[in-house]
């Protein structure tokens, strides 16, 4: 147990659920569903019940470091890994994984985002725990593989392979976010399964796959090997961090990889990406509406919406409305169709050419 480590990964902006997510406060942050617990925290909780609590690191951009102190006070300052810039998965998980080295040069590690929704905790926990094993005996990058209960287009697919190890399959393909047609068909073909984006491997095995595939990433971290898990750490961060490529771990390692394997899973996981994934599994009402957060709301000849308002004294009266998105916080209220949902991004970014930063 000792051995084992979790990268929790928290730097994201989360800009498909704004206004609710916004660049100063995003969604790993939040309480969608009313427990009391935030995304990131719900994750912490998760992983602390199968490792040492001090064997669990966040991986976040620097403007994040005070916020994740105040969720998560029970994590010292060493836990927290800050990246000066924003340069997509490869780099955090690089970073993650140099500076574990310098910890515990025999660590399994599971890589984890922090806004994602696990229904069967007890379910999850039993399989990241025989992946962990897994990657202990086996010099494995692992993945876990979902069965596709759609044809979903906002999600990578894993394509399995013949060749087996106990349970885990080995991945022939990678293909990111296809289009309806081609998730169709791979939803039909029972050989691929949705990316969950969570993995698994030993220390020495990521950084081989890195100085492989990806030795931009390598080479810059090599330069200060000593300066991890020291003071010096974060002044080397801070100076060479920002010259990493903007690269997905999928694409920079994943992809390219021969050593992939995937443990097909069944624990109700859940990507909270957008308005709508999170209108999938709210509850609903009689006209299959959706209503978070706010019990003083009043729906009429209105169906298969998503309501979420952060003010809970406020009175919400909606009529003649069908498949909308009705999101209020703070200064900003957003009334948008569900099926285009993908233009949030696009209202957002308008909103900052526009306004500044003062909405967004």
């Amino acid at each position: 147990m000792k051995n084992n480590y979790c990268v929790i990964m928290g730097g994201g902006i989360g800009s498909r659920f704004w206004p609710f997510s916004r660049e100063s406060y995003p969604k790993q942050f939040l309480d969608f569903f009313g427990n009391g617990r935030s995304l990131l925290q719900m994750t912490f909780d998760r992983f602390a019940k199968i490792m040492p609590k001090e064997n669990i690191y966040i991986v976040t951009n620097k403007i994040y470091g005070d916020l994740i102190k105040e969720q998560l006070p029970e994590i010292n300052d060493s836990q927290l890994l800050l990246e000066p810039s924003r340069r997509n998965t490869a780099p955090c998980i690089a970073y993650a994984a140099y500076h574990i080295k310098a910890c515990n040069p025999n660590a399994n590690i599971v890589v984890a985002p922090s806004d994602h929704l696990i229904l069967k905790e007890e379910v999850f926990l039993k399989d990241v725990k025989k992946g962990l094993e897994f990657v202990q005996k086996n010099k494995a990058l692992v993945t876990l593989g979902i069965n596709p209960s759609r044809p979903e287009t906002g999600y990578g697919y894993i394509q399995s392979g013949d060749k087996m190890i106990g349970e885990f399959t080995k991945v022939k393909t990678f293909t990111e976010k296809p289009n309806r047609e081609l998730a169709k068909v791979f939803q039909e073909s029972g050989e691929f399964f949705w990316n969950s984006g969570i993995f698994l491997w030993n220390v020495d095995t990521i950084l081989e796959a890195f100085n492989k595939f990806l030795p931009d990433i390598s080479m810059r971290f090599d330069l200060g090997k000593d300066k991890f898990n020291t003071a010096d750490e974060q002044e080397f961060i801070q100076e060479h961090f920002p010259y990493c490529p903007n690269i997905s771990i999928d694409y920079g390692v994943m992809e390219k990889a021969d050593n992939v394997y995937m443990l097909c899973v069944d624990f109700g996981w859940a990507d909270l990406g957008t308005w709508g994934s999170l209108f999938d599994l709210a509850k609903k009402d009689e006209n299959n509406n959706a209503v978070l957060k706010n019990d003083k709301t009043l729906l009429y000849d209105s169906h298969n919406n998503i309501v979420a308002l952060d003010n809970q004294d406020r009175l919400i009266v909606i009529q003649g409305l069908d498949n909308y998105i009705i999101a209020e916080s703070d200064n900003v209220l957003l009334i948008c169709k569900k099926k285009d949902e993908e233009r949030i991004k696009q209202f957002v970014a308008d909103v900052k050419l526009k306004y500044g930063n003062e909405f967004s």
